[in-house]
Parts: structure tokens; sequence; C-alpha cells
């Protein structure tokens, strides 16, 4: 566990643009129930400065930052020390101190495994089908990998990148679309339905074909606005357990906060913030 840097009760998100994210609600309510003392704010960093954002953290003393797109790459090369998920993904989401050292982490993957965990959800013995090969489905595969899921199935328009993203784990491997039908547990790692109201969905904003589904699947959607997909909602109809995508965006935050505070906080709480969050964008007709 990385040592907390007891300089500073700042943290924050950084990315671009930003003012769309849940981190600062979901991380204050984290906070709460730590009973801890700390702030989160959002800072606006435009691309190709997160050297810059990294420097001010080390002038500043802030003692943890989020990070999101477009710096998560960026960010690998530019802390100290790697965690063995980020080094094998380039890819940083969450920097905290140990010492006068700047530590990259990547809790995404690991954000969702804790939220199937949460649900009950057990990988022994599952096969896995991901749909998608960007950076979510990226730090799923290499999660699901550490974790010993022994039949990963990755699925990609672009043949080549579905190629790269199995490299990650050792039970991966390319396959075709009637893989979904054979899956236990079935993930959406795309953006398609994102933002998309499921009562005006066609069968252009699902990332499969419903009728490749089956009733005792486990369908997961990463993407959370809004909660409850068009590909969720044809999943639920046909009898599937559903996990919606804000119990992976809420857990891979208290993994950030453990990392900055050593402790992890009580995750109904930031649920519950999260929701609040989206439920007053959406009447105010922000979306995401």
């Amino acid at each position: 566990m990385n040592a907390q840097r007891p300089a500073g009760k700042l943290a924050a998100v950084i990315g671009s643009p930003v003012a769309h994210s849940l981190s600062p609600a979901i991380h204050r309510a984290g906070f709460a129930s730590l009973g801890v003392d700390w702030s989160y704010v959002a800072f606006d960093v435009p691309d190709g400065a997160a050297g810059d954002a990294l420097a001010a953290m080390r002038t500043l003393g802030i003692a943890g930052l989020s990070v999101t797109m477009p710096h998560k790459s960026a960010v690998a090369g530019a802390v100290d020390i790697l965690e063995p998920a980020a080094r094998a993904l380039n890819s940083v989401n969450t920097v905290s101190w140990d010492g006068d050292q700047l530590v990259g982490s990547s809790t995404d993957g690991a954000g969702l495994l804790a939220s199937l965990a949460e649900a009950g959800i057990e990988l022994d013995s599952c096969r896995v089908a991901i749909i998608g090969a960007g950076g979510a489905a990226r730090s799923v595969i290499d999660a699901f990998g550490r974790a010993g899921a022994p039949d990963i199935t990755v699925l990609n328009r672009t043949v080549d990148r579905a190629e790269q993203a199995a490299t990650l784990a050792a039970s991966a491997s390319v396959g075709i679309v009637s893989d979904i039908s054979r899956a236990d547990i079935v993930i959406n790692a795309t953006s398609v339905g994102m933002g998309v109201d499921p009562d005006d969905a066609g069968a252009d904003d699902l990332p499969c074909r419903a009728d490749l589904l089956r009733a005792d699947q486990v369908v997961v959607d990463l993407i959370y606005h809004p909660l409850q997909t068009a590909w969720l909602r044809a999943a639920a109809a046909i009898g599937a357990r559903t996990v919606d995508g804000l119990g992976m965006l809420v857990h891979q935050a208290a993994l950030q906060q453990e990392r900055w505070l050593g402790r992890r906080p009580d995750i109904a709480p930031m649920r519950s913030a999260a929701e609040a969050e989206l439920a007053a964008r959406e009447r105010n007709g922000g979306g995401r």
C-alpha cells in the first residue's frame, strides 16, 4: 500500500474536458464516509500538459490525482513508479505518493472486478466475452487475466486491435460474434449506446444483437449514461442478469482513495452521490 504524503489534503481529477466528470461528487462522498477533511476538485488540463500537472502536484503537495482522458498514457510516462497493471496498459488513472515519489496505478479493471464481486458474481470457470478493444476494454482484459479468468474472448470490428488487446492476458483470444452466445459473462466496453434514450434506440445503438444473448448470462455495460442502456434493457427482457457501468466507476474511485489514504471508503454513499448527480443532470437536460 502506498504511503500517504502528509503535506496536503487536496485531491483532484485532471482531464479535458472534465466539467462532466462525476469524480468530485463520488470522491467527496467517499471522504465523508471516512470522516477525513479532504477536498476534491476538477482541473481542466489541456492535451499535452499532463507533465505540467504532475509538476504542480509535486510543487503544491497535492495528495492524490485521478486521471482521465486524454492524459492516461502521458501520465504513465511521467510518474516515478508504475504499478504492474499501469505498466502493462501504459495507462494511469491514479497518482499517489510513496515517500517523495509519484506512483501511477490503473484501478479501472480492478473496479469492474470489485463491482462484479459486490454483485456476487464469481469468475471461476467463467467464459467472458468482451466487446471492444479500446482503453476500457484493455483495462478489463488485463484485470480479468490477473484474476485468473480461464477463457476471455475479445471481439472488435478491427481485428488487429482485438489481437493487440488479447495479448494482455494469457487466456485471451480473438473471437467471432457467435462467441457471445457461448459466454457466461458478456461485457460491452465500447461507447455504443452512450447517451441514447432506450426508448429511442435502434439496432445501431446496441453493441451486439440482442438475440445473441441468453437468459442465464451476466450482461455488463460499462456505460453509465443512461444507467439502463437499450442493450441492458434487452438483456433484462430475456431474463439475463444485468450490471450497469456505474459500479465500475464507483469502485475504481474507492480503490483510488485506498491508495491515497490507506483505507477504502464506503461504496454505498459514493454510488448514491453519483446517482443523485446523474439525476440532477437529467432534470437539467445536461446529460453525461
